[in-house]
């Protein structure tokens, strides 16, 4: 069975296609600049061939359409027709209370999710063209929505509510939902199956950096607390948005700068975190260049940056009642060794002890603490799309055996 997996953003569409059988990937690209001047496609093919196309692309349907022209052209591409495509997995930021696993996409399970725009409206409303685009251009397959949120519907009651009225939480849904899931399932699933650790109960942090920003603890494979809240922004430090925030802050800010509600949906998602502290960027790279040259605004940005995730481990191992596993991944906590070494220093008394060289080592999955250390420190790249394969593949194989 050949899977498409979509995870479409307000401009840009990532894509994966995966043979089932042997858990290959075919092929993985970019569409980038939907609806703007100098759109393109990047792709990789599996066997290394790689293609760089420019073309104008107004919209959703008519990236997807370029994408599936490339998939199946003769010299670049691995298919023979779309009809080749057996289903597509989307990725859905945010489910709600409703739903709490992956779904087959029907026109009820899409009328539903157009209910959840309000909840991420700089993800679910995008996430939908995808859906709709794909529905009509490959009407054959089967398509199915899996949520970033599903994984963290674990979460325990206290753990997820507000110190608000209760009313506002049945009336509104406001609580705490949670994001990156499939990131942080996939990493601690991958430590189990890299530790072949049985034990129970097995307590671990999973810490995804990159310009978004999260961690979640979990417990015997179940999120029981996670950063992120209502929306992505609560939580740690992240590229461009505050992360946790005194409420009255944000209400002072609007009434002396006399700026809109979405105005300061902007200030706190767009122009906060890195690059509002340092001045400098949203991008790791560039700030710690920066800090490196002696800018004392971008050291102390990277300083916020990594207390947030000190705190949290710290939390969090009060949460779980201590610690088996540390699991870093994205792109900072894959490849910054200065952000892992500032962030566990000094939490020796939970166990973690860094291995300095094999902190150093700048590729693949690899255990970075020490030998004698009680808790285990991981670098482990993530693979959300294949989380979301791996769900597509189910629902589709139940849905052919049910008709």
């Amino acid at each position: 069975m050949r899977i498409l997996v979509l995870n479409s953003g307000s401009s840009t569409i990532k894509y994966r296609l995966f043979q089932m059988q042997d858990q290959s990937t075919l092929v993985r690209g970019v569409m980038d600049r939907i609806g703007l001047r100098g759109a393109y496609l990047k792709q990789t093919r599996h066997d290394g061939q790689e293609v760089s196309l420019s073309g104008e692309n107004l919209d959703h349907q008519q990236a997807i359409e370029y994408l599936l022209a490339v998939l199946t052209d003769e010299e670049k591409g691995v298919l023979e027709r779309r009809e080749d495509i057996e289903a597509v997995g989307h990725r859905v930021v945010h489910g709600g209370e409703k739903f709490t696993a992956s779904v087959c996409i029907d026109d009820e399970v899409l009328h539903q999710l157009h209910h959840f725009a309000d909840l991420a409206p700089l993800h679910n409303p995008h996430n939908l063209k995808g859906i709709e685009a794909s529905r009509q251009l490959m009407p054959q397959a089967v398509n199915v929505a899996v949520f970033d949120t599903a994984f963290h519907h674990t979460l325990p009651k206290f753990a997820y509510l507000y110190g608000l009225p209760y009313v506002l939480y049945h009336r509104y849904g406001i609580r705490r939902y949670g994001f990156h899931g499939l990131s942080h399932q996939f990493v601690s699933e991958r430590f189990r199956e890299l530790t072949k650790v049985a034990r129970k109960p097995l307590r671990l942090v999973t810490i995804h950096l990159g310009n978004g920003c999260s961690m979640a603890a979990v417990l015997d494979g179940k999120s029981v607390d996670t950063t992120m809240g209502f929306t992505p922004v609560e939580g740690l430090l992240m590229g461009t948005r505050s992360g946790d925030l005194d409420p009255a802050v944000i209400l002072h800010i609007m009434s002396r700068e006399e700026i809109t509600r979405r105005e300061a949906i902007t200030l706190l998602n767009r122009h906060s975190g890195l690059v509002g502290i340092s001045g400098v960027s949203s991008d790791m790279r560039e700030v710690l260049a920066a800090m490196a040259d002696g800018n004392t605004r971008a050291e102390l940005a990277v300083q916020v940056f990594t207390y947030r995730i000190k705190k949290y481990l710290g939390a969090f191992a009060a949460v779980l009642g201590g610690l088996d596993g540390v699991i870093f991944t994205g792109g900072i906590g894959e490849n910054a060794q200065l952000i892992r070494q500032m962030a566990v220093e000094r939490l020796e008394h939970l166990g973690l002890h860094l291995d300095e060289d094999k902190n150093l080592l700048t590729s693949g999955e690899r255990l970075v603490s020490t030998e004698k250390s009680p808790c285990e420190i991981w670098v482990i790249p993530t693979n959300e799309e294949w989380i979301i394969a791996r769900d597509t593949y189910q629902i589709t194989c139940d849905k052919e055996n049910i008709s």
